[in-house]
């Protein structure tokens, strides 16, 4: 069952060498987009430039397809003195139902230069109407000054013609989206406005806080919240750059775990997309199944080479996929594969199909997928995936190294883990005629 080391290497090396390009790619657009930023600041000092674009470089370099680059752009906004108010479903101006985990930010002091970005809203815990900050007054001031840039930046020839498209501008979107030609590939970027505020770090209810991470990764990634838009009159507290801000951590640690999600995600673009590449697994799920197989895999022994890396993530990938729940790493009463069910059947054939036989995926095609039309399901399989245990039980290192048994890829010698596992299997052997 065991792919040839050299396979797995000479694969990873492909990928890995395109990134030099992807960033010389990258670079070029960003430089072309800060040009265009700084016009918009000078324009409007309260929509900020930040250079530290590190984390969205990275990101890009990772990920094998082309998807669009987000790009939080901080306002000039004492995020502290805005109080955070919870959107009740049917608090918006308009009467429509709005998001779940929205709120309004609302703007308590007078004077403070944000009148024509304010507006009235009737907040039920108020029991009257309250002065909050209104995302879609700040993306309609914001796209008009990229219009505006755009203008600028050719007349003085800081621009070149075919160097930037506005083409993409969407009047009901919840980001801003230009082409941006780096060198002969053009990237997306979806410029996102975005309010900062401090709070608390994050404590992960019932889990070790830090567990596989480097020590206080977590308290820094998330000491400051982030609220961009979730709807014309509501915000949402995003986790993109907490996340980036983990994975960087992540890189830090011994042992190939980027360079599992490397390979991973270039089956996903080239095997696992569906038509064009395009299907319901996505770069992010995958960002999430690493953060994941991080906690649950906190010993260097489990990430000492390339092959056992990346099935310490294939088995995460499979349970979420069995199971069509994939919890976020930091919120993890959401799931990411929610509304994706239709496809998550055929998605987890595929890689069920690539951990029995990976030697057959671990090559460079183009056009036809690599075929799996003979490989049949294994039900056992299926069944150790699919056992469900409302005290969590089977989301735990003890659970996914009987999943690595499962695979003949265990080769941990910690005898702790071991008589866990065994333990554990024979839990298993009761249950599982009782849920078929």
């Amino acid at each position: 069952m065991e792919a040839n080391t050299s396979l797995w290497h000479s694969y990873l090396g492909v990928i890995v060498s395109r990134e030099r390009q992807r960033m010389e790619h990258f670079q070029r657009a960003e430089d072309i987009l800060l040009t265009l930023l700084e016009s918009v600041h000078a324009m409007e000092p309260r929509f900020l430039v930040d250079y530290a674009r590190n984390l969205e470089a990275f990101e890009f370099a990772l990920c094998a397809s082309e998807d669009a680059v987000t790009l939080e752009m901080p306002l000039r906004i004492d995020g502290d003195t805005l109080h955070v108010l919870a959107c009740q479903t049917w608090d918006t101006p308009a009467r429509h139902p709005s998001e779940p985990n929205t709120c309004y930010l609302e703007v308590c002091s007078p004077g403070t230069g944000l009148e024509d970005w304010t507006d009235v809203v009737d907040v039920m815990e108020h029991g009257g109407g309250v002065g909050c900050l209104v995302p879609g007054k700040i993306l309609q001031h914001l796209k008009e000054l990229l219009v505006s840039a755009i203008v600028h930046c050719q007349r003085l020839f800081l621009l070149q013609p075919g160097d930037i498209s506005a083409e993409n501008l969407r009047e009901d979107a919840m980001e801003l989206s230009l082409l941006i030609r780096g060198s002969w590939k053009t990237i997306r970027f979806d410029i996102v406005p975005v309010v900062r505020r401090q709070q608390e770090p994050l404590r992960l209810q019932g889990r070790q806080s830090d567990r596989g991470f480097p020590e206080g990764s977590l308290r820094k990634a998330t000491e400051e919240a982030h609220f961009v838009p979730a709807s014309p009159h509501c915000w949402r507290s995003s986790t993109h750059l907490p996340i980036l801000k983990l994975l960087r951590a992540v890189d830090t640690l011994k042992g190939p775990r980027l360079d599992s999600l490397r390979l991973l995600d270039q089956l996903r673009d080239q095997d696992w997309g569906g038509e064009a590449g395009k299907g319901s697994l996505t770069f992010n799920h995958l960002k999430m199944v690493l953060l994941w197989s991080t906690e649950l895999f906190p010993s260097p022994e489990d990430w000492q080479d390339i092959e056992g890396s990346v099935y310490r993530l294939l088995v995460i990938l499979l349970r979420c996929l069995a199971t069509q729940h994939l919890p976020h790493f930091l919120n993890p009463e959401e799931n990411l594969f929610q509304g994706a069910a239709p496809d998550l059947a055929s998605l987890y054939h595929m890689v069920e199909s690539f951990a029995w036989d990976p030697q057959r995926f671990l090559h460079f095609h183009f056009g036809l997928h690599a075929c799996s039309g003979s490989w049949q399901a294994d039900p056992d399989t299926r069944a150790l995936l699919q056992l469900l245990a409302e005290d969590g039980s089977y989301w735990d290192t003890a659970y996914f190294d009987t999943l690595l048994s499962q695979f003949q890829v265990y080769r941990i010698q910690d005898s702790a883990r071991r008589s866990a596992v065994s333990q554990l299997l024979s839990k298993i052997r009761q249950e599982i005629p009782q849920q078929r």
